[in-house]
């Protein structure tokens, strides 16, 4: 597989008051196109803080993010904006739905503010809506939905401008294990038909080893789990 991203000699670091408190340290990184990557580690090791530098939210502190060979944080703001909405899927914890949306409104709405032609924009948000099993819910808002069926419109959503890479964090955080496991599986259906690129930030085990590469980050530094078990064997 071709490589997607180039990360090398990654640090963030962040100020608090008098203090810098050091949350990323000379992380290297590649992933190629279509892999699957889980990211797991104990609560506050920066899991967050990478996820939102390498989907561009964030600035590094030193070192580089290269998508297909393009530094991508060399570009102007408004460049790099387009980049993010075009190139990147972002999948969180909460959903972010617009209250005052429909499904298929919400779904859209990527489309809508990069000024794509509304019937295309509008049909890709109906395919990918069925894709996720809804369907039938188009037309109903965030509220009206179950907590698994908002999180499947936010996938819909973070696909419809076919990112070539979709980053995910703890997306079935606040669902139950049944619902889980419908989303996990719909990750992996994602990754078959499109052959979207997935980085899973995740504190489940079972997702997480379901991935093709599962990496630990600790101590501001991202390591193979594989290789570590197997020095612990």
């Amino acid at each position: 597989m071709a490589e997607l991203i180039d990360i090398r000699n990654l640090k963030k670091d962040y100020r608090l008051g008098a203090r810098t408190v050091h949350v990323l340290e000379e992380v290297n990184l590649q992933i190629a196109r279509g892999e699957k990557v889980s990211i797991m580690g104990p609560s506050g090791a920066g899991k967050s803080t990478f996820l939102h530098v390498a989907g561009t939210l964030d600035v590094p502190t030193e070192g580089s993010v290269m998508y297909e060979g393009l530094d991508v944080f060399s570009f102007p703001d408004r460049k790099l904006a387009a980049f993010r909405n075009r190139s990147i899927g972002f999948v969180f914890q909460f959903h972010y739905l617009l209250p005052d949306f429909s499904a298929l409104e919400n779904v859209m709405m990527p489309g809508r503010i990069a000024g794509d032609p509304i019937p295309a924009v509008r049909k890709q948000a109906q395919h990918l809506l069925e894709e996720v099993g809804l369907g039938h819910r188009f037309d109903h808002r965030p509220g009206e939905l179950s907590g698994g069926e908002q999180q499947r419109v936010a996938i819909a959503r973070a696909l419809v401008m076919e990112p070539k890479i979709l980053l995910a964090d703890e997306l079935t955080g606040n669902l139950d294990a049944s619902t889980s496991k419908g989303i996990h599986d719909l990750l992996h259906e994602i990754n078959r038909l499109h052959e979207t690129t997935l980085v899973v930030v995740t504190h489940n085990t079972g997702l997480a080893d379901s991935m093709d590469r599962r990496l630990l980050l600790q101590n501001g530094c991202i390591e193979d789990r594989d290789n570590l078990e197997e020095g612990r064997a």
